[in-house]
């Protein structure tokens, strides 16, 4: 639960889920929302896949998933999984074989689509290579993919027919006595998704893994997304989630972060706020924030900064945030430590001045995590 008792409007109570584990990294319960994202290179070149997975693991995300279509990609997911610093999911798509190879693999969840696996004998025989080798499952229910007997019941992909087909693969897994499972109900359709998984949160207690599938290019898809996952997130629904974007994976495990902190229910790295600018900005604020984005990447403790081109609502903005700088005019503006005025800064010395203001503090805020461990 995300408890504010200051501002109680902020609060966001969170659907109880069970708990499972996707590797070392617990998905549902009271764990942090996990953020994940799937690599787009072929997943037979191991140099490509795994340089793909560093960069999102650096970027924050804690699972990523590569698909594993035919043999060379399940041979190669073996070497990638000892390499990985964080879980490999499995991505299945229509032969039950490739899941019991990355099972074999080293694969720490394995993410079968119900309408495109086959039968329920290879079901499971897959759930049976999970068991073997320590797995965890994520059905993968997709408004594009459902069986043919659902379409011809309900006429059309709709919200009943994919919650449906996810229950009827989680009473198969029941059934053969496996419970380290999530589920997605995903769809392009931003309506038929939330609805999907609003009927879905109601209907079962395993974790939820969010999405908007095929959501479209970067600046489209994150719109999409951000409005889907949004809106889920703040009702308490999801426990993990994906961004799904025509876009390199570190875009979105940064957009996923950013939809998270938003609603406060991650804390990664530098929060800046800032201003679209205006002809009264006493510096140039796009550019500031830009150059300030790159240069403040390695930052991974959480912190805020606002960066507001003018005496309006600049010191407002301060007042609540770690570090701020408000531009004065005369080519010079004021730097806000802990919400209060500190001194002034010249315009051309100023990112060099908040990248090590924030450095600093940084370091303060590690250190003083780490004595307080220490106790």
């Amino acid at each position: 639960m995300s408890m504010n008792h200051i501002r109680p409007w902020r609060n966001i109570e969170r659907r109880k889920s069970r708990q499972i584990m996707v590797g070392n990294v617990p998905v549902g319960g009271d764990a942090p929302i996990a953020v994940q994202t799937m690599t787009n290179t072929d997943s037979g070149d191991v140099k490509a896949t795994l340089g793909q997975v560093l960069a999102a693991a650096e970027a924050g995300a804690d699972i990523v998933r590569i698909s594993a279509p035919d043999v060379a990609a399940t041979k190669a997911l073996k070497e990638i999984t000892k390499e990985s610093p964080v879980p490999i999911v499995a991505d299945i798509h229509f032969h039950y074989k490739r899941a019991i190879e990355a099972a074999e693999a080293g694969a720490a969840c394995l993410r079968i689509n119900p309408g495109n696996i086959g039968d329920e004998k290879r079901v499971k025989e897959v759930i049976k290579a999970a068991k073997d080798h320590g797995c965890s499952i994520r059905i993968g229910v997709n408004g594009g993919s459902l069986e043919k007997h659902l379409l011809d019941k309900y006429g059309e992909p709709c919200p009943d027919a994919m919650v449906e087909s996810g229950l009827d693969h989680i009473k198969i897994l029941q059934d053969n006595d496996f419970h380290e499972f999530k589920i997605s109900v995903k769809a392009s359709d931003v309506f038929m998704s939330a609805a999907a998984y609003q009927i879905l949160a109601d209907a079962t207690d395993a974790p939820i893994h969010l999405g908007i599938t095929e959501a479209g290019g970067f600046v489209s898809g994150t719109i999409k997304s951000a409005i889907g996952l949004g809106q889920l997130l703040w009702m308490g629904i999801g426990d993990t989630l994906r961004v799904s974007l025509s876009a390199d994976p570190v875009e979105e495990v940064k957009v996923g972060f950013e939809i998270l902190k938003s609603l406060g229910l991650r804390h990664r790295g530098v929060n800046i706020i800032s201003c679209p600018s205006c002809a009264r900005q006493g510096f140039d604020v796009i550019k500031t924030v830009e150059t300030l984005e790159e240069r403040l990447a390695h930052i991974h403790t959480p912190m805020s900064l606002s960066i507001i081109g003018c005496v309006v609502n600049g010191p407002g903005e301060a007042l609540m945030t770690d570090i701020g700088f408000t531009g004065g005019g005369a080519g010079s503006g004021m730097v806000y430590l802990a919400g209060k005025q500190s001194h002034k800064m010249s315009n051309e010395a100023m990112v060099e001045h908040i990248v090590e203001e924030v450095e600093k503090k940084a370091a303060e805020i590690e250190a003083a995590k780490a004595a307080e461990a220490a106790e």
